[in-house]
């Protein structure tokens, strides 16, 4: 009998152990992920090169900020150690000690004040011992979030132009648009990541990005919205962001006359998003009158996303001249051809003349806008420079943020159509890696375990 106990408690003992060696982050690996996008630059400051989701990721693996923000919204120290105002418009940042880029070199404010100024030209930003003050030219309360933005990442830049960072991760060979091959940064200030490599490809299709996964090739792909659905009814291990993602039409010029506006209302009027989200989307993202989503103002719900078409035809019948308005989309994107499609049918039964196209030029395009950051000051002024809409802004409350948020819906530049979550799906072997609310993912802490969940 006792015996007996012993060999239990033995065989206990074991399976406890490689339980508990299991649920501990291991070091070593390669991760390999896929992506859509072919990034031809991993410059940060690159102004030519579109904003969107896996850029800002890549940058994050790569390159720190001054600050960053947590999922409340509250500032945390990150190559900063502290801040404080310097007048009334500028602000003066004292940066951590001993931080190394990874060509060896030392973070000073000198680097990080040209650094800046590659992002931000119009800024006056000048180097004071270990500190930096920035001065944006005229107040701003978000001065501080966006220094936490990927875009104002600190880089350092060789004559030659070679990019360091200060990152968990170092770039180890670079395949513009195909493949980037990261490792682990053994010097990261905030402490060595649990991978040892990244393998990061470019170019690759839903489709093809899920066959990899399902082949055992990939560790972390993206997934398309209308896809979600089906791949969680597949048991697929997925993680999505709030909705962070603007679909909307967006016009290429201001309306030129009041029968312009007329015929832009009608069009708005006329788009049944319930039935697109339910069908084309299937059941993906949230139908939207607005440009900020709820979750971000607040107030989302106050725009009505109901389709009215005896209203439209009223506003279609005041204009006796119909232009043919051509509907551009990317012709990459089968949901955007899809929904750009139905927008020209439901737009027909207004009575107004709407021909899809995948040209570069058109009257008006279906374009998806990856809301730049959490805080809805700073996403309503980045989609209104991209639309080329003016932005009348007064900071203060909720209320004046609903009243620069209607402003600039009266442009008549941007209908907007749905807000949309980033998801991802990720093999049974990649533990711990996080979606935050804002889209991006987190793999500085991730490690690879067995495949099972």
């Amino acid at each position: 009998m006792k015996h007996s106990v012993w060999q239990f408690l033995v065989v206990s003992s074991v399976l406890v152990a490689s339980l508990g060696a299991e649920t501990r982050p291991q070091y070593g690996g390669t991760v390999r992920v896929a992506m859509r996008e072919e990034l031809t630059s991993l410059d940060p400051a690159d102004g030519t090169q579109a904003d969107s989701f896996a850029r800002r990721n890549l940058t994050t693996l790569m390159f720190d900020t001054l600050v960053s923000v947590t999922e409340n919204g509250r500032l945390r120290p990150a190559l900063a150690i502290s801040w404080q105002a310097s007048g009334n418009q500028a602000w003066k940042i004292q940066l951590r000690r001993g931080v190394k880029f990874h060509d060896g070199s030392s973070l000073t404010a000198e680097v990080v004040a040209a650094s800046l100024r590659t992002a931000n030209p119009s800024w006056n930003i000048s180097a004071e011992g270990d500190a930096v003050v920035v001065d944006p030219g005229t107040a701003d309360p978000e001065l501080l979030t966006k220094l936490a933005l990927p875009r104002n990442a600190i880089v350092q830049r060789d004559s030659a132009n070679t990019l360091s960072g200060t990152g968990p991760f170092r770039t180890v060979d670079w395949q513009p648009g195909k493949k980037l091959t990261l490792a682990a940064n053994e010097d990261c200030w905030r402490g060595r990541a649990f991978v040892d490599v990244l393998e990061i490809e470019m170019g690759r299709s839903y489709r093809d990005q899920i066959a990899s996964l399902d082949l055992g090739k990939a560790d972390l792909i993206e997934v398309a919205p209308e896809q979600v659905h089906r791949a969680s009814m597949d048991g697929r291990r997925l993680a999505s962001s709030s909705p962070v993602e603007l679909m909307a039409l967006v016009f290429s010029r201001e309306a030129s006359s009041p029968d312009e506006k007329l015929l832009r209302e009608a069009l708005a009027l006329s788009i049944d998003r319930n039935s697109m989200r339910s069908v084309l989307l299937q059941g993906a993202g949230q139908p939207s009158g607005g440009i900020l989503p709820t979750w971000m103002s607040g107030y989302g719900f106050v725009f009505s996303v109901d389709a009215d078409l005896a209203k439209a035809r009223h506003d279609r019948e005041q204009v006796r001249a119909m232009p043919a308005w051509t509907l551009g989309y990317d012709g990459s994107d089968a949901v955007a051809r899809l929904v750009a499609e139905r927008i020209a049918l439901n737009a027909r039964d207004a009575g107004l003349a709407l021909q899809t196209s995948s040209a570069a030029t058109t009257d008006l395009r279906l374009m998806r806008i990856p809301l730049s950051s959490a805080d809805p000051w700073i996403a309503l002024a980045d989609v209104a420079g991209m639309v080329g809409a003016p932005l009348s802004r007064k900071a203060g409350p909720v209320e004046d943020l609903y009243a620069t948020e209607q402003s600039l819906m009266t442009t008549q530049k941007i209908i907007p159509l749905f807000h949309l979550p980033v998801s991802y799906a990720s093999s049974g072997a990649l533990k711990s890696w996080t979606v935050r609310p804002d889209g991006d993912w987190d793999l500085a802490d991730a490690w690879l375990g067995s495949k099972q969940p």
